[in-house]
């Protein structure tokens, strides 16, 4: 016979009831009470000196759910110090204590679980709480405190919504949420909750001291062999695992930070990587779970280690030694060893793992995995990315990747990299594989898009940027080009003496036609025309019928010809009160759909007008390109340069910046800022003449003010300029201080260069150096004009 609601009611006040995961009434009392004096198996203090003669074995559930097979230890019960029935006033060892509500829910004024008040006593060792102040008050429950504790400060968030500061305390299986009406008292109780935490020692898990214990006898073979076979918690197993092997904080993760995963507690995530990786062993193509896990421990760093432990783990004494399953283990630590380098105490137990692998069984595919991991921690270093899929399946075979390279004027290039090959490394090697040695101009490599293109930085790993093409290609739509690499012209210190028959002329011809079609060459319409005519000449010889036009696009800046269109006339607004609301009104009826009608006319006369000035402008090309009859290739890629060069900024790199103006009021000044081998120029877009030229001498210093201001500071003046290119900027005003100061005479006051430093004739050579805030060195003489 089912109860009636108002026992059952009754029933849950009295004996406690679970409601959304939260335990109430006395049986949350005695829970609380009890469950946080239970210590977790997998920690022990730092301090203790008991010896590890216990077999620390794989914690298993049992049918209850409260027994484990593995004992649990009684340091962290005795830090709860039990209380006797005195009066609670009287506790000698109470630090801080007082009234705090705890979990409130829902508004101050209408709770839909009403605060509960009690009285909570900070000691050296825990937090408890009782359900009174006066002698005899019952403990209702108590949280251990340990070096993972942690608290968090009060927040403004929540005195909004209920009215009280928060002070919340995690604990190793309980949270408390305690609430004051005063900020002071609540800063009081968090400063002194931290101050308990700070004063604990570190806490140390089993496997911890089992490493440090393998590194202690690693050179005896019968001590390694006991303590393999006495402990199972460093070797295989198909349990699931119900505790991480290190340390973690308790406590939930900053989830406030922008991105596509959502995270819980480290502790649950360390269990959540371990339940992956014995998915991992039945996997027909593991690379995708690969990639995920390696993405959690990029986002999440502490886990690192945590995933090598348990990695070491799964390798050590499987049922099937390099079987499948055995064999995924060891290409996820493979890909883990190209991407993350582990702290120095898991590191040495990593390397004495890949040490006994390759001892226990040579030349097998373990023991080729051992040693190419081994080889990989001596070169990894920090990644941005985590490797791609097609890296992941080259590391799985121990192989390199061929990264393609583009070249202006030539042939692509194939290089074959590896997971620590930086773009200085490809960029030095294409400079000696196609003979540019010699150059006294500098190279770089770029990444090209549809819509942007910037230099690759020296020290940039480029699995890190094939990482990056393969996730935008995953967002790109299919008719937008591809990323790719390509290597190109960084810095021009000499144009003059580059060979015409060399393939740097070749790279010079094609930078200088890039850099008309993006209208960083200020000259006629005449001139363009025939610049456009030379490109033909260069591309198909001589005219004929049959050869192949490219897009106008191709040959002829395109916002030449928008610039022939006329400029569109806005409607104009209405003139009083009245005509705006009927205008209103009126904008989403007829009326409105005529506008738009109008609008779209409008649009198409100007996209017909535009298709007759290209056509217009393709007739003139074609008839300059007869007249080129005979003209070979070398010659008109020769003749177009010279064009080119007679701008008197030719050589310089151009970005479009902001200049900040000084007269309170004025806006920015819309400006190119070129940057040369001999000077710093600034031009207003289009025209031909420098507004102002500042020679390397005049520099006293310059770098980023911010994100997206780049200050530049000449004699006694500071100039700001508002862009997107900070970096850029610096990095190449960094190379040409660099190459300037290494050509310079050395000086008989000037000491010799120490042999550890770098040579400052190699330093421009390849790519652009890290950039940096740059201050002029004391007056010793000028870096030249």
């Amino acid at each position: 016979m089912p109860f009636p609601g108002g026992l059952w009611w009754l029933l849950c006040c009295r004996q406690g009831f679970t409601l959304l995961r939260r335990d109430y009434g006395d049986g949350d009392r005695e829970a609380d009470g009890e469950a946080e004096e239970e210590a977790s198996f997998e920690l022990r203090a730092q301090g203790d000196q008991a010896s590890l003669e216990v077999s620390l074995s794989q914690p298993t559930r049992t049918s209850s759910g409260s027994e484990r097979s593995l004992l649990v230890s009684e340091e962290m019960r005795s830090l709860i110090v039990e209380k006797g029935p005195g009066p609670v006033e009287e506790d000698p060892d109470a630090l801080v204590k007082g009234w705090l509500q705890r979990e409130v829910r829902g508004g101050v004024k209408t709770p839909w679980i009403r605060p509960r008040k009690y009285w909570f006593v900070l000691t050296p060792d825990s937090l408890d709480y009782y359900s009174s102040n006066e002698k005899g008050a019952k403990r209702l429950g108590s949280l251990v405190l340990t070096s993972l504790c942690s608290v968090l400060w009060p927040d403004k968030q929540t005195y909004k919504e209920t009215g009280y500061w928060s002070v919340t305390v995690f604990g190793r299986k309980h949270c408390y949420r305690l609430y004051s009406e005063h900020l002071n008292e609540a800063v009081r109780w968090v400063c002194a909750v931290q101050k308990v935490i700070d004063s604990k020692a570190p806490v140390q898990t089993p496997t911890q001291l089992l490493m440090r214990d393998v590194e202690e006898h690693c050179g005896s073979p019968e001590v390694l062999e006991q303590i393999y076979r006495c402990n199972p918690i460093l070797r295989y197993t198909s349990s699931p695992l119900y505790a991480p092997l290190l340390p973690f904080p308790y406590g939930s993760l900053d989830q406030s930070a922008p991105g596509p995963r959502s995270y819980t507690t480290l502790r649950d995530e360390a269990v959540k990587l371990f339940n992956s990786l014995q998915q991992l062993e039945s996997q027909r193509d593991p690379v995708p779970l690969i990639q995920g896990i390696l993405q959690t421990c990029l986002d999440l760093p502490p886990l690192v280690d945590e995933i090598y432990c348990q990695l070491v783990k799964q390798t050590t004494e499987p049922p099937a030694p390099g079987g499948p399953g055995d064999l995924h283990y060891w290409q996820l630590l493979t890909c883990m060893s190209c991407t993350f380098l582990p702290s120095p105490p898991v590191l040495r137990f990593l390397r004495f793992h890949l040490d006994r692998t390759e001892s226990r069984f040579p030349a097998s595919e373990m023991a080729k995995y051992a040693c190419f991991i081994r080889e990989a921690l001596g070169k990894t270093r920090g990644r941005e990315c985590v490797p791609s899929l097609e890296e992941i399946l080259v590391l799985m075979r121990r192989q390199e990747m061929v990264c393609t390279v583009h070249c202006p004027g030539a042939a692509a290039c194939s290089v074959a990299i590896s997971s620590h090959t930086t773009a200085e490394e490809v960029a030095r090697e294409l400079v000696s594989r196609l003979g540019l040695s010699q150059s006294p101009n500098l190279f770089a490599l770029y990444e090209q898009s549809r819509l942007r293109e910037q230099p690759v930085g020296s020290s940039t790993l480029l699995a890190d940027v094939l990482t990056r093409f393969e996730n935008l290609a995953g967002e790109e739509r299919e008719q937008d080009a591809p990323c790719r690499l390509c290597f190109k012209h960084y810095g021009f210190l000499d144009t003059d003496n580059v060979p015409r028959d060399s393939l740097e002329f070749a790279l010079l011809f094609e930078q200088a036609h890039e850099m008309v079609l993006r209208g960083y060459v200020p000259t006629s319409e005449e001139t363009l025309q025939t610049l456009a005519a030379l490109r033909l000449q260069s591309l198909n010889s001589d005219f004929s019928t049959h050869a192949p036009f490219p897009r106008l696009e191709e040959l002829f800046p395109p916002h030449v010809l928008h610039a022939r269109l006329p400029a569109p006339r806005p409607d104009p607004p209405p003139k009083c009160r009245g005509a705006r609301l009927r205008a209103g009104l009126l904008a989403g009826g007829l009326w409105g759909h005529s506008l738009a009608k109008q609008r779209a006319e409008r649009d198409q006369r100007l996209r017909g007008r535009l298709r007759e000035e290209g056509a217009s402008t393709m007739a003139a090309i074609v008839e300059k390109w007869k007249l080129l009859q005979g003209m070979g290739r070398p010659e008109a890629m020769a003749a177009y340069v010279a064009l080119v060069r007679e701008w008197p900024g030719f050589g310089s790199t151009l970005f479009d910046v902001d200049l900040r103006a000084s007269p309170v009021g004025a806006g920015p000044q819309r400006l190119w800022l070129g940057i040369g081998a001999k000077a710093v120029s600034l031009y207003r877009p289009g025209e031909p003449e420098p507004l102002d030229s500042f020679c390397y001498g005049r520099i006293s210093s310059f770098g980023a003010s911010d994100s997206s201001t780049f200050r530049l500071s000449v004699e006694d003046r500071d100039l700001l300029f508002e862009t997107s290119q900070v970096d850029e900027i610096a990095q190449l005003l960094t190379t040409y201080l660099a190459s300037t100061a290494a050509r310079r005479l050395p000086r008989p006051q000037e000491p010799a260069p120490s042999p550890l430093d770098p040579d400052p004739a190699v330093l421009p050579r390849g790519l652009c150096p890290v950039a940096g805030p740059w201050q002029r060195p004391p007056p010793t003489g000028s870096f030249g004009s």
